[in-house]
């Protein structure tokens, strides 16, 4: 099965989560369309290409993107400190991902 058919249904599924946790005034601060497509795109990366190099890197920090949106839009995190953790963390991954045991993307392999 070509996993690119999942993701229609799963950004149909995530807008709708969000409409409806908007509709219901569930956390109604919260901008859920927009916490919940950061969080689908983080999922979305591992569920379509796996674990590699790139993964390693997009997938937690748009999860990570996701919470931290959460805790701003309720008053517990302000952007200016929000923004920084991001930029850290991209760091850290970009590190992290240059361990020999995560491999290449397959994308990136030279079929030659």
């Amino acid at each position: 099965m070509d996993k690119r058919t999942i993701i229609l249904p799963a950004i149909m599924i995530t807008l709708g989560a969000g409409w409806l946790l908007a509709a219901l005034e569930f956390a109604a601060d919260i901008n859920w369309v927009w916490t919940l497509g950061l969080a689908a795109v983080g999922v979305l990366t591992f569920a379509l290409y796996g674990w590699d190099k790139a993964t390693a890197v997009v997938g937690p920090l748009f999860l990570t993107a996701s919470v931290l949106s959460i805790l701003r839009q309720t008053g517990r995190l302000r952007l200016d400190v929000e923004l920084p953790i991001l930029v850290m963390l991209a760091g850290v991954l970009l590190l992290a991902a240059r361990h020999p045991r995560i491999p290449r993307p397959k994308w990136l392999i030279d079929n030659g």
